[in-house]
């Protein structure tokens, strides 16, 4: 039952976006997120292009998509995946005859990280649009920024 919500569900944005670029793009973004929380590798990878890089909250974390899916595999195996519910999305179709990037920034909800931002751009490809570069980032209030700075420079926790 739930399956076949959720394919209503993208079948009815799908119809939606058709034909607009931003909107289309948010629909790429939409089924990231989804195949994520279901664990669903295959789903979930061919969003990608190819080429992608994803920007992970660590300073040690970017990774081309191969290096990221050896990251992800062993968890969608499992059946562990993880769930980021996007709002507050700003996408902006790059100027150009080519109507073929959009960049984005989102707001996400995680019961782990609370308040994340994903940010990143999708360019559209003879398999429609696939996404390019997805930064995850925590959202750092500016009255704590110090104090964040600050454990940071302690280095890492023994």
């Amino acid at each position: 039952m739930i399956a076949l919500l959720a394919a209503l569900v993208f079948s009815a944005s799908s119809t939606q976006a058709a034909g607009d670029p931003v909107l289309e793009a948010g629909a790429v973004l939409d089924r990231m997120h989804a195949a994520a929380s279901h664990a669903d590798s295959d789903a979930y990878f061919d969003l990608f292009t190819p080429d992608a890089r994803f920007i992970g909250t660590d300073a040690s974390e970017r990774w081309s998509l191969a290096q990221f899916r050896a990251y992800a595999t062993p968890y969608f195996s499992q059946g562990k995946g993880w769930t980021y519910h996007p709002h507050d999305r700003v996408a902006t179709l790059a100027p150009g005859d080519c109507r073929c990037i959009v960049w984005f920034d989102e707001l996400l909800n995680n019961d782990a990280y609370g308040l994340t931002r994903g940010s990143g751009v999708l360019r559209l490809t003879d398999d429609g649009w696939k996404i390019e570069q997805y930064v995850l980032s925590f959202t750092v209030p500016n009255d704590k920024a110090k104090s964040v700075v600050g454990l940071i420079a302690e280095g890492p926790a023994d």
